[in-house]
């Protein structure tokens, strides 16, 4: 097991943080996905994301595209294998602003139409009403679902965030909680909601 006090974990850190271009072997354990490479760049490198993506978006999306950002790293050898060395922390600035810059084009493409809508969406018949109630019952279904696969250790992250909708940082005030430990639970998390959310399309 590793800790951040690990003599292998803190050599290794400073080799990637540094220059992985010089050492070979530190590139490829960054491009393999190694658990303990990953948890380092997510660790000296949050505000460096943090803070790409802030010059394009703030908020909300600003939160899902660091995320965003960080999940790509973890299941992407493609994304990974693309930094040939150098700064790291350089190469995923220039990632991060791209990922915003696209994010907040979508955003744009999918509200427009929305913004040109005069009509009012709410139900205007019976029907309507049932199917609005059967949405709520599938998704509460859904988040008994989840509420029983997270993990103990979690659950607060998950409550604070996603239930009560709290910004990362007032999140991280609640629960007395460092920033990045809660970013890095709440990415954890966002795998696993995004794996149940496959399984339950495909059920």
């Amino acid at each position: 097991m590793w800790t951040a006090n690990n003599p292998w974990h803190a050599s290794l850190g400073t080799r990637l943080h540094h220059a992985m271009s010089h050492n070979p072997d530190d590139l490829t354990l960054f491009h393999n996905g190694d658990r303990r490479a990953m948890a380092d760049c997510y660790e000296r490198h949050f505000e460096d994301v943090w803070q790409a993506v802030g010059t394009v978006l703030q908020g909300a999306d600003r939160d899902t595209v660091v995320h965003e950002v960080f999940l790509a790293l973890l299941e992407s050898g493609e994304l990974r294998r693309s930094f040939m060395g150098g700064s790291l922390g350089a190469w995923l600035r220039v990632v991060a602003r791209n990922r915003a810059i696209d994010h907040h084009r979508r955003v744009v493409a999918r509200e427009r139409p929305l913004l040109e809508e005069t009509q009012s969406t709410m139900p205007n018949d019976e029907g309507q009403a049932q199917d609005r109630l059967s949405s709520q019952l599938d998704a509460r279904h859904f988040l008994e679902k989840i509420n029983a696969a997270i993990p103990a250790k979690w659950a607060k992250v998950f409550e604070a965030r996603f239930v009560r909708q709290l910004s990362q940082r007032d999140a991280a005030a609640t629960l007395n909680m460092h920033r990045t430990t809660l970013a890095y639970q709440e990415l954890q998390l966002r795998r696993l909601l995004r794996r149940m959310l496959k399984e339950s399309r495909t059920s």
